[in-house]
């Protein structure tokens, strides 16, 4: 599947056996930049609009924006991981992310905020991606399994927590307090991230020459694997993201809620998101891997049903809690569980795909699903919000998209090779 590097260029095997407190948060936190990236900004969008004059749609592009220059760099934070060592790019990428936050706070003009956005975008990768990659890097098996979750598990926090803090923050001021906290948050994730240890030794790094960096995306790239495995996770997860992308216009429009409201729908999702993490972590020793992703893929088919079905039949919304409002988010909880059920191990498998270009495999990894969710974010989020039956009707085919990639990859794995 993969051509053998030089010795030189072989990782070195997991140097520890259990993860201590002090990794796991640090990880998570790393993992958590993106969510309160995009969530906390939700409740401030009507005082940006009203500033700016600014609509519903380009307000989106100020999470679309993020997106699509996260997802076009993400493509060589991996690669240059593998090349200069995962410490040196992540703190690389949250110093320039910190300028661009704190540039944020005096952005004059909605252009400017949007620009001050790709900056972001294009840095918060160095520290997410690579992220994942020093997951690998120090565990392998059972416990790699079982960290990955752990860290979701508190990674599931942020879509949550970021948009109830977002609105507290809006209690101290006007928007630019949102922007101002999530870089004291950056900050402090800094910290942590200077304490990390360097998990990839000179010896195991690849030459830091432009010819050796895309031959390596070229390498992983064109491998029909990785691109089964790749189109399958972002199809999966877009069936929850979708909720998460168009949740400014679902939580006021849609749900006739207010800027402080966001939790009606996020609290929801982060606890079927944290069950199923907990699940992962639980099972790491107990069912395969492939067998787990199978689940998940199985699951999110049958709850995105189970929510188009609720929907259809909930009473109209009269902009308060009722018995409506609570078949709407019902639906979302249970698609969060079960995406979760196999977000994290086919994370895994996409980094076992390429052991010696783990960098390389994570940025192609995750560059898949990062285009969709920018398209999410920017184009179909508005066009499916006009009502909740066209919400679910799109999140049931993105499960159905991700489900059709798992099955084309295991019955190509599976098919024996001919004598």
């Amino acid at each position: 599947m993969t051509t053998p590097f030089p010795t030189s260029h072989v990782p070195p095997a997991p140097r520890r056996a259990k993860a201590g407190a002090r990794i796991t948060l640090t990880l998570a936190s790393l993992a958590m930049l993106g969510p309160f990236t995009i969530d906390t900004v939700f409740p401030a969008f009507t005082r940006i609009g009203a500033e700016f004059g600014g609509d519903e749609v380009a307000l989106q592009q100020l999470v679309s924006a993020y997106l699509a220059a996260f997802a076009v760099m993400s493509i060589f934070h991996g690669p240059l991981s593998d090349a200069l060592g995962r410490k040196k790019v992540m703190i690389g990428g949250l110093v320039i992310y910190l300028i661009g936050m704190f540039g944020c706070v005096l952005a004059p003009s909605m252009g400017t905020l949007i620009l001050l956005r790709v900056l972001q975008g294009m840095s918060a990768g160095a520290a997410t991606i690579v992220s994942r990659v020093v997951i690998r890097d120090m565990f392998s098996g059972s416990e790699a399994q079982r960290l990955m979750a752990q860290v979701m598990m508190i990674f599931s926090v942020a879509p949550a927590v970021a948009p109830i803090f977002g609105g507290w923050l809006l209690l101290l001021g006007d928007w630019r307090w949102v922007f101002a906290g999530v870089g004291v948050y950056a900050l402090l994730v800094l910290v942590l991230t200077v304490r990390l240890p360097e998990t990839l030794p000179p010896e195991a790094r690849t030459p830091l020459r432009v010819r050796s960096l895309l031959g390596s995306l070229a390498h992983v790239g064109r491998s029909p694997v990785m691109l089964r495995v790749a189109a399958a996770s972002a199809f999966g997860f877009a069936s929850q993201f979708l909720f998460i992308a168009g949740a400014s216009i679902v939580v006021v429009r849609l749900l006739g809620l207010g800027e402080r409201d966001f939790w009606v729908l996020f609290i929801p999702l982060i606890i079927g998101m944290l069950s199923g993490a907990w699940v992962v972590g639980r099972v790491a020793d107990l069912m395969d891997r492939s067998r787990l992703i199978t689940f998940g893929f199985v699951g999110t088919v049958v709850t995105t049903v189970v929510n188009l079905v609720l929907v259809s039949f909930a009473p109209e919304f009269t902009g308060g809690l009722s018995w409506g409002l609570l078949l709407a988010v019902i639906g979302p909880m249970l698609i969060a569980f079960t995406v979760a059920l196999l977000f994290a191990p086919i994370q895994l498998e996409v980094l076992d795909l390429f052991p010696h270009e783990r960098g390389a495999a994570a940025s192609l990894g995750t560059f898949f699903g990062l285009v969709l969710n920018a398209l999410l974010a920017g184009l179909i989020a508005p066009l499916v919000t006009t009502g909740l039956v066209a919400l679910g009707l799109t999140s049931l085919i993105f499960a159905l998209l991700g489900g059709g990639f798992w099955v084309w990859h295991l019955r190509v794995v599976r098919r024996p090779v001919a004598a």
